[in-house]
């Protein structure tokens, strides 16, 4: 073996790092548009984790993070980095994407369906022009609503609940399929398939409008639970599923994008904002002027409801053990 072939090869491989380091440099922070493309590879190769030899070249690695921090920083600019939070997104895919490993097809695609109702649920609330009161129960709690593109009439409800975030959660989304025993509106609801820790597939009965105004209904539905430091998200849109084919005698409805937001109270942290997003679609020939009054009061009912099962939760946990 030649002796010399060891310093030989490292002093290339240097000289190819340094090249190459600078090249991807140039690159990235001068395509602003392509920069987070090319961040990922840029910061493996300059800190030198991509071959063995490089990583015992003295100071090599902190010359390169030095120079590769003072682009970032140069990069960012005055005001806020608005770059930054496109990169820790794109990481979140990233990690989602190798979670989502191992999962079929079919499964894969209930998947992004769920993520795809959240995203469209979440733009849809963060627009706060443009919407109508549809009406004000006596004790606060108000319905809104707006018509949008491609979506057609979407209703808003927001409340304030005595709860904390994680005890709603834990009734709407852990205690899903029990729904029907404290919501009148609801006639069932059924787990049909969990997908990993946040996607499920359900069947929702409806219960008829007093007076049959309008009847029952079923929906099947990709669930996604998510949190998001202290707040929770529950979102929904319509899917099919082959154990649940539409029924004979029942008019299968479509939802989605709807959501749910629980975000703890500002002023009390054990208190929870609540927002419901619903969109939804009943089928048949009802006139809407009817449809948005039973939507609107479905929601107001809604909330009516949730409060009695939530004091009735408190109550048993509270009430002795003899």
């Amino acid at each position: 073996m030649d002796p010399g072939a060891g310093p030989f090869r490292t002093f290339t491989a240097q000289r190819e790092f340094e090249s190459l380091q600078s090249s991807c440099l140039h690159t990235v922070f001068s395509q602003r548009s392509s920069k987070l493309k090319m961040l990922p590879a840029t910061f493996k190769l300059c800190a030198g984790i991509s071959y063995r030899h490089m990583r015992n070249m003295t100071g090599l690695r902190k010359n390169a993070m030095v120079a590769i921090h003072h682009e970032l920083y140069r990069l960012a600019g005055p005001g806020p980095s608005n770059w930054i939070s496109q990169v820790h997104h794109r990481n979140s895919l990233l990690s989602s994407q190798i979670k989502e490993e191992g999962y079929n097809e079919e499964e894969m695609s209930y998947l992004k369906q769920g993520e795809d109702a959240l995203q469209k649920a979440i733009r849809i609330l963060s627009e706060q022009d443009g919407w109508t009161t549809e009406t004000v129960a006596a004790n606060g709690d108000k319905v809104l609503s707006k018509v949008l593109p491609h979506v057609g009439k979407v209703f808003k409800l927001e409340v304030m609940l005595e709860q904390h975030p994680d005890d709603l959660y834990k009734e709407l989304v852990g205690n899903m399929e029990q729904m029907g025993e404290w919501n009148p509106n609801v006639k069932e609801v059924k787990i049909l398939q969990k997908i990993g820790q946040d996607t499920m597939i359900t069947h929702e009965v409806s219960a008829e409008t007093p007076g049959n105004v309008v009847g029952p209904r079923d929906f099947v539905s990709v669930r996604c639970a998510k949190r998001r430091g202290s707040t929770c998200f529950l979102a929904g849109m319509s899917t099919q599923h082959p154990k649940m084919p539409e029924q004979r005698g029942v008019v299968r409805a479509e939802n989605g994008p709807t959501c749910i937001v629980m975000k703890p109270c500002a002023e009390d942290p054990n208190k929870t904002k609540f927002t419901w997003l619903l969109s939804i679609d009943l089928k048949g020939w009802i006139p809407k002027t009817i449809i948005n009054k039973v939507l609107a009061q479905t929601q107001v009912d809604f909330a009516s409801h949730l409060r009695k099962r939530m004091a009735n939760n408190v109550s048993v946990e509270m009430s002795p053990a003899w």
